[in-house]
This record gives C-alpha cells, structure tokens and sequence, in this order.
C-alpha cells in the first residue's frame, strides 16, 4: 500500500507541477529567469553501497566483505525558492528503486540550500530523511531509516533541463550513493 501511495504521489505532483509553475513568473528580455518559485522534476540514475559495520543503521551481513548495493532509478520532485541574489533553498522528494542488487525501494524528502551559477547553474548541499528497504532480507522487510546529506551540481541550457551530478549519504555516511540524470525546472 506505501508503495502505491508513493507512486500515486508521485504522478500527481508530476501533472500538478507544470499547471502551478505557468503563472509563476516570466522571462526577461535576455532570457533570464525572473521567478522567484522553480519548480522541478527529475529522472537519475546510479549506484549505492552501504557499510557492513554493527550500528550503521541498516542489517549487517555475516560475511564481512559481502555489503548492501546496488544499481538505482530516482524520481524527484521539489521547487526551489530564491532567497537573494543568486542564493536559493528548495525542498524536493524523491522515490527510488533497485533495478539490480540488494535494494529494493528508497524513498525520502530533503532541503536544499545552494548557489545559482550564471543562468542555469546550481551548487547545493542538501539535508533530509531517507528510508530503505532491502530485495535480500525478503518481501516483508522492515524499512530502516536514517539521517541522509548531499551535495551536488546542475548545469543546463535556457530550457530549463540541466543535467545533475549528485553525491548522497545514509545516516553516518554509512553508504555511498553517486547519481546523475537530467532534471527539468518549469
């Protein structure tokens, strides 16, 4: 059911995005961005692997070399918000799934804080929650949940799609998560 409430969410916000971002400002005569609201959805993808120590936060495996991982599909979702100047803070949840490996479903929210690069660029460090879940441990696994931090960066074009290289955490940096993907701001 959790997961059908996610994805469900998930579309819905995908459809709605779109509709609250064309009244949302305009674009000055030299194409620059105007609004002070961006919202974005966004497609990545990657690779996660988490620590085998006692107290990560997530089961540890008896065989000390074998460690949780997998490769990943992430949805976002979320809006940034313009603060002053090229400063901005966002919030943006995401839904991923493992498509090969130990994991089986993640999904989370977070906030951003960054910097606009020019245009169409983006620094940011971000914060949240994230909870897994692991294909390995069966179909009625708990979730484990932790603390989740990252930072990254997105470079795009005057359309509004950029292309996002990202590095996250879980808990205690007890894993490694690089994605990349392409994300589209409205």
């Amino acid at each position: 059911m959790r997961k059908f409430f996610i994805v469900t969410a998930a579309a819905a916000a995908f459809v709605a995005i779109p509709a609250v971002a064309q009244d949302n400002g305009s674009a000055a005569s030299d194409g620059a961005r105007t609004s002070r609201l961006e919202p974005y959805v966004g497609v990545m993808g990657g690779w996660e692997q988490f620590d085998n120590e006692r107290n990560a936060g997530i089961p540890q495996s008896p065989n000390r070399n074998d460690r949780l991982n997998g490769a990943l599909v992430q949805g976002v979702v979320g809006v940034n918000a313009t603060v002053a100047g090229p400063l901005f803070v966002g919030i943006e949840g995401n839904v991923i799934k493992g498509v090969s490996g130990d994991i089986d479903w993640e999904y989370g929210a977070a906030g951003r804080v960054g910097v606009r690069a020019g245009q169409n660029g983006l620094f940011y460090g971000k914060v949240g929650y994230q909870w897994a879940n692991f294909d390995k441990f069966g179909d009625n696994s708990r979730d484990y949940h932790a603390m989740t931090y990252g930072a990254g960066v997105e470079v795009g074009t005057k359309s509004g799609i950029r292309v996002r290289g990202e590095v996250n955490t879980f808990g205690a940096a007890h894993s490694l998560r690089p994605m990349a993907g392409l994300v589209k701001a409205f």
